[in-house]
């Protein structure tokens, strides 16, 4: 996948690829985004941990390659801090160009300082074990999303979505067919049209309408 690519898809859009995909791969659980306004688009790299640990944490560094998404989760997702300022630094010198954390984070004023884009279900200052020996680059569940090495993550304020990397030439031609048609939409709003009628719903409410009231 090219850097050109990845650039485009982040562009794009959590909720305009989430559309253009045919809904899949949405991550449905709240993230917290906590370097307003970041967007990023990459490979995924996975980790497994154990449960409330984050030795596996230590051992991805070394496999981390540039422009990557580190992703990172546990058998059932507490918020237990599996990353801090710390290891946050090393992901970065590593050349990720995000972290999605599906338990918690810490250190928050020096993460942002960081620069390097995060988001994480929980925030939380209670510290994980290491001592339990989980699984790297695997297939892992993430909000519902089935997340697996080289799948593209594309995350911005709105959440995060996963593309299947071999539908990734497919939704992005859908997505740019979508921020098309988008585009010539908003145009007939800015002139005054008006989406209930742009959307045939006028007929679906009074036809429904008419149904009640026989």
């Amino acid at each position: 996948m090219t850097k050109e690519v990845l650039a485009r898809f982040s562009d794009l859009g959590v909720a305009t690829v989430y559309e253009a995909s045919g809904r899949e791969g949405l991550i449905d659980i709240p993230l917290i985004q906590l370097l307003p306004g970041s967007r990023v688009a990459g490979p995924a790299r996975t980790v497994l941990c154990g449960q409330d640990d984050n030795l596996m944490v230590h051992a991805i560094i070394e496999h981390i390659q540039p422009g990557e998404i580190l992703v990172l989760t546990m058998p059932e997702p507490r918020p237990v801090a599996l990353l801090g300022e710390l290891l946050a630094t090393q992901v970065k010198v590593h050349g990720a160009a995000g972290i999605l954390v599906n338990a918690a984070v810490r250190d928050v004023n020096e993460l942002v300082e960081l620069g390097l884009p995060v988001w994480t279900h929980f925030i939380r200052v209670k510290g994980a074990t290491k001592t339990k020996v989980g699984v790297m680059n695997g297939t892992i569940s993430v909000g519902g999303a089935l997340i697996s090495p080289a799948d593209i993550l594309i995350l911005d304020a709105d959440g995060g979505v996963c593309v299947k990397r071999e539908r990734a030439e497919e939704v992005l031609k859908a997505s740019e067919a979508r921020l098309e048609k988008e585009k010539s939409l908003r145009e007939k709003l800015a002139g005054g049209e008006i989406s209930y009628d742009l959307h045939n719903l006028r007929g679906v409410v009074e036809n429904n309408r008419r149904n009640y009231e026989s």
